[in-house]
């Protein structure tokens, strides 16, 4: 299989974006992101009634938008390849790339909405309407993708008082500290999204 040949061009460049997601997911550069907002301003609540529906039907409404992307690149790139090696064996020749990547897209659609759906009910998700982002300082958490240093945040996963998983970026309030994956810390004070934190056993009195 050539996956650079030019009637897989589509797959290919889907493959290559899901890559690039990955990696930057992995380095801690970035993050999932924010679930999909139904609730968009918009002109009119018709149109906001629409742009949530057409989310749900897709599985927008499930999971963050980046991940959602990444579930989607993932199916339609290994799809369309697959189906282009398909025809090819059979046929002796694939399909044009617009018309298999049509084929791709109409049916990694309704795929990916199927599998958001039972994804988006194990998947952490970085906000909830229980508690305030300020109720998170004094909890501990630990520090799950990337190394935090000044200037460098990683991210960490930390529980509220109901039990929700949080997913934040931290950085340490010391200049001199650092924390790698693994490491459990406490969250002192915050800047807009970003929370610095402490060693989790370090003795510190919050200031608000």
């Amino acid at each position: 299989m050539d996956i650079l040949a030019p009637h897989n061009t589509p797959f290919a460049v889907a493959l290559a974006f899901l890559i690039l997601l990955l990696v930057v997911q992995l380095v801690g550069l970035g993050d999932f992101g924010p679930d999909f907002d139904g609730d968009v301003d918009v002109e009119g609540a018709h149109a906001a009634d629409v742009v949530g529906g057409l989310a749900s039907i897709v599985g927008l409404d499930r999971l963050p938008l980046v991940a959602w992307l990444a579930l989607f690149c993932a199916f339609f790139g290994l799809l369309g390849l697959s189906l282009q090696e398909l025809l090819d064996a059979l046929l002796g020749a694939p399909l044009p790339a617009a018309g298999a990547a049509a084929i791709g897209f109409v049916v990694g659609l309704p795929v990916t909405a199927l599998l958001a759906r039972p994804l988006g009910r194990i998947w952490p998700h970085d906000e909830t309407t229980a508690v305030s982002v300020d109720e998170l300082l004094g909890r501990r958490g630990t520090i799950s993708i990337g190394t935090a240093r000044r200037g460098s945040p990683a991210r960490a996963q930390v529980t509220d008082r109901f039990g929700q998983a949080h997913n934040v970026m931290v950085e340490p309030h010391e200049d001199a500290s650092e924390f790698i994956e693994g490491d459990e810390v406490m969250l002192v004070r915050r800047d807009e999204q970003l929370f610095f934190a402490i060693g989790g056993s370090e003795p510190f009195r919050l200031t608000y």
